[in-house]
């Protein structure tokens, strides 16, 4: 399964944490995940992909 999240670099130590099928940035608690230092960048990535395995594997069980 691919992931759905992924980082871009704004600047350096800056991302933006962004949907590589719209390629818009995501939203995380409720804020939207640009210029963000780069470990902090990396968590959410992390959590965000986590979260749509785990909402795509119970979407395909529902079938």
């Amino acid at each position: 399964m691919a992931n759905r999240y992924a980082l871009r670099m704004d600047e350096p130590n800056s991302w933006t944490v962004f949907d590589i099928f719209t390629g818009q940035p995501a939203e995380f608690e409720k804020k939207m995940t640009i210029g963000i230092k780069t470990r902090r960048a990396e968590k959410i990535v992390s959590e965000l992909n986590a979260q749509d395995a785990k909402r795509r594997a119970e979407a395909g069980r529902a079938s």
